[in-house]
């Protein structure tokens, strides 16, 4: 009988049907195997890091989250590296041995939102004025950029939205993207900042990229000023990866074509401290105010909310607006949802205006509470 050894181990076949010789054959086979595979385990292993420039001595400097180095190379890959590409490098040394590709772009999927939004105008109660800029500045680029031609104008390139937390700024902009069909693409700014030190430039240069393939699309950036914020003389190196990161940010703005397909939309509770380089003709120069609502804007977030609940009849929504003086809208929503609890708290589906106040007065504690923890937490 012949067996081929070389292909087989000693799990492969009975080896009582082998002779002496393929025996031995195949238990050799086996054993160096199981050593190559134990190695394996003791091999230390490599750290990925990046190409940032190449010296003349034939040394190059790599970038990690820990900071640039000056490193060795492999005399075998020194012909192979270039700018950008991805290498491994050996961990005591940081020596490079290995080129595993170029890295242009982050798989940025796993680190935003990108979704296809379906909420519409009508459920955005308070903000008429801010809905109808939006419509000039946004939908209307996006629906009919015929006009804007014929007329001889090049719209904003996109918005800054400011104001308190809770007052809507989100929605108006996930509204933008399901009345235009866009794609929305939404990122927090101090995410950005805390997740991708060193990295932060190409990570934002991959969003815009992406934001392009699948255009017609919005760009929402939430909290900007963490990445935005006026510009200083700074030192460590987490002040100048920010700085890194906002000029990327600012290069990709000016990249875009006024009646393009793809707008950028900021946002921000902090508009005294944003550098004025963000807010200059040709970028996000439409400035809009997203503020608390007043009585009549309370109201029609009530409307909005309690339209599918189950309510008494003597419920005014005039008197709960008055009630609700100084809440947002999200905090208007959860008066709502508090006072469909203090309802099923009772084992009833009719909410009464005894929950309303109740829910009210809550929401204002659970607010006070928070002031309180952010001055003194």
């Amino acid at each position: 009988m012949t067996t081929n050894t070389e292909s087989l181990n000693a799990g492969d076949l009975n080896l009582s049907a082998l002779t002496p010789g393929e025996e031995n054959e195949i238990l050799k086979n086996t054993i160096d195997d199981l050593k190559a595979e134990i190695d394996k385990y003791k091999t230390a292993p490599y750290v990925v890091a990046t190409i940032t420039d190449i010296l003349d001595s034939g040394e190059a400097v790599i970038r990690l989250n820990t900071g640039d180095f000056c490193v060795n190379v492999a005399d075998n890959i020194k012909h192979m590296i270039k700018l950008d590409d991805r290498v491994l490098v050996e961990q005591k040394s940081l020596t490079v041995v290995r080129k595993i590709g170029i890295s242009k772009h982050f798989d940025v999927s796993n680190y935003i939102i990108c979704e296809k939004p379906d909420v519409q105008w009508k459920n955005i109660g308070g903000l008429d004025d801010q809905i109808n800029e939006i419509k000039e500045v946004i939908e209307l680029p996006l629906k009919n950029p015929g006009i804007f031609r014929k007329v001889g104008i090049e719209p904003p390139k996109g918005m800054l939205f400011h104001g308190p937390p809770g007052t809507g700024k989100t929605l108006l902009a996930k509204a933008a993207a399901a009345n235009t069909d866009s794609t929305f693409i939404e990122i927090v700014g101090s995410e950005l900042v805390q997740k991708f030190i060193g990295e932060g430039a190409k990570f934002v240069k991959s969003i815009f990229a992406l934001a392009r393939e699948k255009a017609p699309s919005i760009i929402f950036i939430d909290e900007l000023d963490a990445i935005a914020a006026k510009r200083i003389e700074v030192g460590t190196s987490g002040e100048r990866e920010v700085q890194r990161t906002f000029m990327q940010f600012l290069s990709e703005i000016d990249g875009f074509k006024h009646l393009g397909d793809v707008k950028v939309i900021g946002a921000t509770n902090r508009l005294d401290i944003l550098d004025p380089a963000v807010i200059r003709p040709g970028r996000l120069d439409r400035i809009l105010e997203v503020p608390i609502p007043g009585k009549d804007g309370i109201r029609d977030i009530y409307k909005i909310h309690t339209s599918k609940m189950h309510l008494q009849k003597d419920i005014d929504l005039e008197e709960l607006a008055k009630a609700s003086k100084g809440l947002s809208g999200a905090q208007v929503r959860s008066v709502c949802t508090e006072a469909g609890y203090f309802a099923i708290r009772d084992n009833r589906h009719i909410i009464s205006a005894t929950d309303f106040t109740s829910a009210i007065k809550k929401v204002k504690r659970d607010e006070k509470n928070q002031n309180h923890y952010r001055m003194y937490g």
